[in-house]
């Protein structure tokens, strides 16, 4: 079984915390992340409304937290997240809740 994160980004708040729980819980250091907010916009559309969203991106530093999930916790981004709009499970039924609505991405880290 595979898991990933799946993140609405459309709720995300860019309140920094699941960046900071990060690098709290594995030790990283300055300059370096294992998930990392980008800024998408902002930038008005057509039809005069503003595009701005934050996406919370897992780094090649990201193992899912797998000292945390083999204790049966969550990991730490999720656990932290202000908005709670990260979910981690296994991937098949990450994609069924994808589905259901836009302006999400799952994510499969190695």
């Amino acid at each position: 079984m595979r898991n990933g994160l799946l993140i609405d980004y459309e709720w995300c708040t860019h309140c920094h915390s699941c960046e900071v729980a990060c690098k709290e819980e594995h030790g990283i250091p300055v300059g370096q992340w294992g998930i990392h907010l980008h800024d998408e916009g902002p930038w008005e559309k057509d039809d005069g409304k503003m595009n701005w969203f934050t996406v919370p991106v897992p780094t090649d530093l990201c193992d899912l937290c797998e000292s945390r999930v083999s204790e049966g916790r969550e990991p730490t981004c999720v656990h932290h997240c202000l908005a709670s709009c990260m979910k981690f499970g296994p991937v098949d039924e990450l994609a069924k809740e994808l589905e259901k609505k836009p302006r999400q991405v799952l994510f499969v880290p190695r």
